[in-house]
């Protein structure tokens, strides 16, 4: 007879990064200091927990600015936007906080500083991704988009003198280290950043994963369906030959998934808040777990600051 699990071994690091906390807190602070509602273009970030926490509270998430009655307080979401929706908002007259992620805003500016020289760029990352659709957006055109290593044969640029490379910042380590060995094999002068794209928190906890996935039998990772980091982990995880399972909430966790693992390795994305990593680590030990360790790993301490005009003294929600 096969037996459930005996041992939780938790990543870290896991869960929330400082682009993450710092979009929740300009939320926060917004529907402190100018009361509820606040609208926030897009899921502030791809996690349902946090957005219907922050809906309760009284965010109103939409995707056209039309939604958004005139004098109403804005936030974009951390994926950042295109200067179209930029342009839309203030024509609008919204009172405007933009909780782009920091370290996506460096692409944006990378992008618009080069573009000032005459650059084309070749962008990896997945169409569709609002960060993807926001980083392509700050150009009218000159940015081809590749998606994996196929796609970059396909790419044709009006020159190849001035030519860069950008990323997704929540992609695959390893695939966007592949896809831009291509993107260089093609094009032999293209630019690349003097620092990758691919933030510091992914690299982490894809990382962590790596460790992770050497000791366990099973991996569970904690994060939305529509959550770009959370995907790569589960994908890193079975790449490495470990059965890994996505779950938004402990109801999801499947009793079949842990028969005959003594192992359960547990992780978050970035959007994954903790109090759902502590509600799937009891529903683990509700199946048999009995003991919990915490890998070794990197401790994080990037803070990144709140933008003018929300940065007073007082405590959010």
């Amino acid at each position: 007879m096969a037996h459930g699990p005996e041992e939780i071994l938790l990543a870290e690091p896991r869960g929330f990064c400082a682009g993450v906390d710092r979009a929740i807190d300009i939320v926060e602070r917004a529907l402190a200091k100018f009361g509820r509602p606040i609208y926030v273009r897009h899921e502030i970030v791809h996690n349902t927990f946090v957005v219907n926490d922050l809906k309760s509270k009284g965010a109103i998430f939409i995707e056209d600015l039309a939604e958004v009655p005139p004098g109403a307080t804005l936030v974009f979401s951390a994926h950042g936007v295109s200067k179209a929706v930029e342009r839309e908002a203030e024509q609008r007259g919204f009172r405007i906080f933009d909780a782009t992620c920091p370290l996506v805003t460096k692409v944006h500016v990378e992008v618009a500083k080069l573009a000032k020289e005459g650059y084309e760029f070749v962008m990896i990352g997945h169409k569709g991704h609002p960060e993807v659709e926001g980083t392509m957006g700050q150009l009218d055109h000159g940015i081809h988009l590749v998606e994996d290593v196929a796609d970059v044969a396909g790419v044709q640029p009006s020159q190849t003198e001035k030519l860069a490379v950008v990323t997704q910042t929540t992609l695959s380590v390893d695939d966007a280290a592949e896809i831009t060995a291509a993107v260089r094999a093609r094009f032999p002068k293209i630019r690349e950043p003097k620092q990758q794209d691919i933030c510091y928190a992914t690299q982490n906890r894809q990382d962590a994963v790596k460790l992770l996935s050497r000791v366990v039998d099973v991996v569970i990772v904690v994060g939305s369906p529509t959550s770009s980091n959370s995907n790569r982990l589960a994908e890193l995880a079975r790449k490495l030959g470990v059965p890994a399972y996505m779950v938004d909430s402990p109801s999801e966790l499947q009793a079949d998934w842990l028969e005959g693992r003594q192992r359960v390795g547990v992780t978050a994305g970035a959007s994954a808040p903790e109090i759902l990593v502590q509600e799937v680590i009891e529903r683990v030990k509700a199946l048999g777990a009995v003991s919990i360790r915490k890998m070794d790993g990197i401790q994080e301490t990037v803070k990144f600051p709140l933008p003018k005009g929300l940065k007073t003294d007082f405590s959010p929600l």
